[in-house]
């Protein structure tokens, strides 16, 4: 079954950017001359996905704008002779079929936009994508490498998106995966995952991070869930009960991770871009 659908969660505050976010949401946020979202966007297209369902929240409508067509726009570009710019500005609607939910329930979490597109997803399997961290430069997106995983092992169980994590004291910002083999020369086998385990507690060096390829089963397990009073619905929660009793998979993405969810690491993301952009000349 080809994968054609994608859940992208974007119902959060941003509050790590205020004042910047107050009006803006945090999606928004710009790596060079794309909104970071639209990079997520762009390689869930790449691996073949035709669907893509955003999770939103309060003043998220920018969102929705910019990923619609952009008329006056286009038309005042071409009469000024700007077609290739009115094109981009076209594409980005055409990129894909988009549809916004509004993300409600309780306990919220990132399993939540899940259950919210539930009704969506048709039983197939499905991304779900982080819009707020990416790889750069690799062979192809992390979709497209999470894809060929899934399609060599099946394509009947999860595969998640892995990064190698250089410092230990990373360990307690991530889930760290255990891995109990190789499936093959991309794939590996997983146990679990250990949510922020922290230094001499990891399984690996190996980090869960910008995403998952689920099948959707995993909707069953998420609805199994109780977590206690003020603790959020998480994916890999339900990740690690579904692989009580089946099996999990991980990709290592090829490419430089870069993490816009804080300060720095927004910076350091748009430092990377631009220096590996041909159109951006330091030098000048």
């Amino acid at each position: 079954m080809k994968v054609t659908k994608a859940v992208i969660p974007a119902a959060g505050l941003g509050t790590r950017f205020l004042p910047q976010t107050k009006a803006m949401p945090k999606e928004m946020l710009p790596i060079i001359d794309r909104p970071v979202i639209q990079l997520a966007v762009e390689e869930l297209v790449e691996a073949g996905v035709t669907d893509i369902i955003i999770v939103t929240g309060a003043q998220k409508r920018i969102i929705e704008d910019h990923f619609d067509r952009a008329v006056e726009l286009e038309q005042s570009l071409i009469e000024k002779g700007k077609t290739e710019e009115a094109k981009t500005i076209r594409d980005i609607a055409e990129m894909a079929n988009f549809v916004y939910v509004r993300q409600k329930g309780e306990p919220k979490g990132n399993a939540r936009p899940v259950l919210n597109a539930a009704h969506l997803l048709g039983g197939e399997p499905f991304f779900y994508l982080f819009p707020d961290d990416f790889f750069y430069g690799g062979k192809s997106g992390s979709a497209s490498q999470m894809l060929e995983s899934f399609e060599s092992i099946g394509g009947t169980d999860p595969v998640l998106s892995l990064v190698e994590i250089e410092d230990e004291e990373d360990t307690n910002k991530y889930g760290m995966v255990s891995v109990s083999g190789a499936a093959n020369a991309t794939t590996l086998e997983l146990d679990t995952i250990v949510e922020k385990p922290g230094p001499g507690n990891s399984p690996s060096m190996l980090a869960s991070v910008n995403g998952y390829l689920l099948t959707p089963d995993i909707i069953e397990y998420i609805n199994r869930l109780s977590p206690p009073e003020g603790k959020e619905l998480g994916v890999p929660e339900a990740l690690m009960l579904r692989a009580q009793e089946k099996k999990m998979y991980g990709r290592k993405i090829d490419g430089k991770y870069l993490d816009t969810g804080s300060k720095l690491g927004y910076l350091e993301a748009l430092m990377h871009v631009a220096d590996n952009d041909p159109a951006v000349d330091f030098k000048r």
